[in-house]
């Protein structure tokens, strides 16, 4: 589903502010791959999603998606194929727009457009049952403003968004930070039941070890632009938080620091 082949991206290249955010990434996905990234700040982590969707043009190496190399194709060129929540609930949805109006926006992504109604009686009724799986209410609310909403409830109808076109790459980028943790583990729960019953493939980049071990069939830890640890299926679901700490010692030849994982 998803091939990098040695991709590297440095930022500010010639400055005193040069960044080698990516250096040499190897990645392969299989459909269906539900991945889990952890690692410090600056790791490279929230980048290479970057690079996947195109927002920052990569410098050397190769991204295949579905067979089709989207390396040099730009953002838009590439959004049809994907999709995205981001760590702040606030830029998934238009603000001004109805809880409606923002899903029909994300079912039309992609489709040709006509002089029509612009949400039919079977797209309300579409949207009315898909808003039933947030479990939160939701589906009797349609016609509010989206900016009524709170965070969770705004991320929660940005997943939701994010998979209705069913995509064939789905990235989630430290999605549940910004949530207080009941909300958190609300929006981790229905992530779960999104991309199972859809049979999505995923990249989850999370600061919480005990989320990254318990969710999807694979792990991959990076450290200064590298990919250090890759661990899947039976190994990974008998991970313990302790051995992730040793296992990036191990790896990187130095010791974890950062406050915000250690604590989560």
């Amino acid at each position: 589903m998803l091939e990098l082949k040695n991709v590297h991206k440095t930022f500010n290249i010639g400055t005193i502010n040069e960044k080698k955010a990516l250096q040499g990434i190897d990645l392969h996905l299989d459909p269906g791959d539900f991945v889990t990234i952890i690692g410090g700040n600056g790791a490279g982590k929230s980048t290479m999603l970057n690079m996947i969707a195109g927002v920052y043009p990569i410098d050397a190496g190769k991204i295949i998606l579905n067979g089709d190399d989207v390396s040099r194709k730009p953002e838009h060129a590439r959004a049809r194929h994907l999709g995205r929540v981001f760590q702040d609930p606030m830029r998934g949805t238009a603000a001004g727009m109805e809880i409606e109006e923002n899903l029909a926006l994300a079912y039309r992504r992609g489709k040709s457009r006509g002089l029509s109604w612009g949400i039919t009686k079977k797209e309300k009724e579409l949207y009315h049952e898909k808003l039933k799986i947030l479990e939160l209410g939701l589906e009797d609310r349609m016609t509010s403003k989206v900016g009524l909403l709170s965070g969770g409830q705004r991320q929660a109808l940005t997943l939701l968004m994010a998979a209705l076109q069913k995509p064939e790459l789905l990235l989630l980028d430290e999605h549940t930070a910004a949530l207080d943790p009941k909300t958190a583990k609300k929006v981790l729960e229905l992530t779960e039941k999104i991309v199972d019953e859809n049979n999505l493939t995923a990249m989850m980049v999370t600061h919480n070890m005990k989320d990254a071990i318990r969710m999807g069939n694979r792990l991959i830890m990076m450290n200064d632009g590298k990919i250090i640890y890759d661990v899947r299926g039976e190994e990974k679901k008998n991970l313990h938080v302790s051995e992730l700490l040793q296992k990036f010692e191990e790896a990187s030849g130095d010791e974890f620091a950062n406050d915000r994982m250690l604590l989560s």
